[in-house]
């Protein structure tokens, strides 16, 4: 299978259909194939609760989901990736569009922009699949924005002689420069240039699907081509992807919560520019347990099979070696008496033992979990999450080697 099909999440049959449609336009010239194919394949879209449309995903793992939150897939795109920007719109805005599917995102940052500046905006969408993309064109646009990603979607699939004919009648404003790139993400950004981008937004489908763009080595180059102030979000609060961003040498914070039960992932070069400090038990989770193994894709070219692998191996290495064992959650549950549930204490204390930490409520837990004692909802340069997670790490490591006596 090439990493394209791999990368691939729409449904199967919809896949399909785009791909004869595409295939029918050029050898016909004939519109009505283009303007006739929402209304007869809308079993293959689902209208969410802000009335804008998201597609059906491939079967995965015996399930088919959406490709947003059934609570508002515009909706989601606002809340998720705009709201927690922090752009200067007196100056020249640069975004980064990675998995840009739909087109919702974009769209999104175009509305917002365009309600707050007359200076130029230049946006570059990656998105690996031109089907994915037709399917944004053909999609009924949920604000007004869109069709000016839907006529920059048709222009770079006219290019690429996957379609052929101009129908979208949206002109694209002479301020604002819509790029699309077809391609594997890993190979795009190595070649963007250094300090671009004032926002990032990394949309994935999930880690497990494509944990190739949540690995540290890959948030390496966004760190690079990050501004100083600038912002990566995403919708994920998942601990590996969290310590990512840590090792690519980000500040993180809470991202808005919308249609999920947790918050998203927002990271910065710099701490101020966001707003809210993880909550306590993920920095914990993401400092002291091998839950927070990273993925790891040193030459941006393993495949998504390869790289979980590798994880699973990793993370199976450092468990009780350099982290504690997440099973029964036990790190969360330091400096915790619980003698009232001893069956719970005797599973975390046999963890924690192997990490010489004696008990729930020993000196080495209290000592390893101080940092925490200066945790605030609000992020600075002198106290944030980053540096109470990366504290609290080393101190196991001291705690672990016995290389402090308490």
């Amino acid at each position: 299978m090439s990493y394209k099909e791999e990368s691939r999440v729409i449904n199967e049959n919809i896949f399909d259909l785009v791909n004869q449609l595409a295939k029918k336009e050029r050898e016909t010239q004939d519109k009505t194939y283009r303007n006739n194919f929402f209304n007869e394949n809308k079993d293959y879209f689902v209208l969410t609760e802000d009335n804008s449309y998201s597609i059906k995903s491939k079967e995965i793992n015996n399930k088919i989901e959406t490709l947003h939150t059934k609570t508002g897939a515009i909706s989601e795109s606002f809340e998720k990736f705009i709201k927690p920007l922090k752009l200067d719109y007196s100056n020249d805005i640069a975004i980064l569009d990675i998995c840009g599917g739909l087109g919702y995102n974009s769209s999104a940052a175009i509305a917002n922009f365009q309600e707050n500046s007359n200076k130029n905006l230049k946006i570059d969408l990656i998105e690996i699949s031109k089907s994915t993309l037709a399917c944004g064109l053909f999609t009924p646009s949920p604000i007004e924005a869109h069709n000016i990603t839907k006529k920059t979607i048709e222009n770079e699939l006219i290019n690429q002689n996957y379609l052929t004919l101009n129908l979208e009648p949206t002109k694209i404003p002479e301020n604002i420069d819509f790029n699309i790139f077809t391609d594997d993400a890993r190979k795009t950004v190595q070649n963007l240039k250094d300090t671009t981008y004032d926002a990032i937004f990394l949309d994935p489908f999930s880690q497990n699907m494509s944990p190739e763009l949540f690995s540290t080595d890959f948030f390496k180059h966004l760190r690079r081509i990050i501004k100083d102030n600038g912002i990566v979000a995403t919708y994920t609060s998942s601990a590996p992807v969290r310590n990512a961003f840590i090792e690519a040498n980000f500040h993180i914070g809470q991202g808005p919560i919308f249609g999920r039960k947790q918050g998203g992932t927002i990271a910065s070069p710099n701490p101020e520019m966001l707003n809210l400090s993880l909550p306590k038990n993920d920095e914990i989770r993401i400092a002291l347990s091998d839950v927070s193994t990273t993925f790891k894709d040193p030459n941006l070219n393993f495949s998504s099979n390869e790289i979980l692998i590798n994880r699973a191996n990793e993370r199976e290495k450092v468990r009780h070696n350099t982290k504690i064992s997440s099973a029964v959650k036990s790190p969360i549950f330091l400096t915790k008496d619980l003698k009232e549930d001893e069956k719970l204490k005797r599973r975390v204390e046999r963890n924690l033992i192997k990490m010489n930490i004696p008990s729930t409520t020993s000196k080495e837990a209290f000592y390893i979990l101080e940092p925490e004692n200066t945790y605030q909802n609000t992020q600075n340069r002198t106290n944030n999450s980053r540096l109470r997670i990366l504290e609290m790490e080393k101190r196991l490591n001291k705690v672990k080697n016995k290389e402090i006596i308490l």
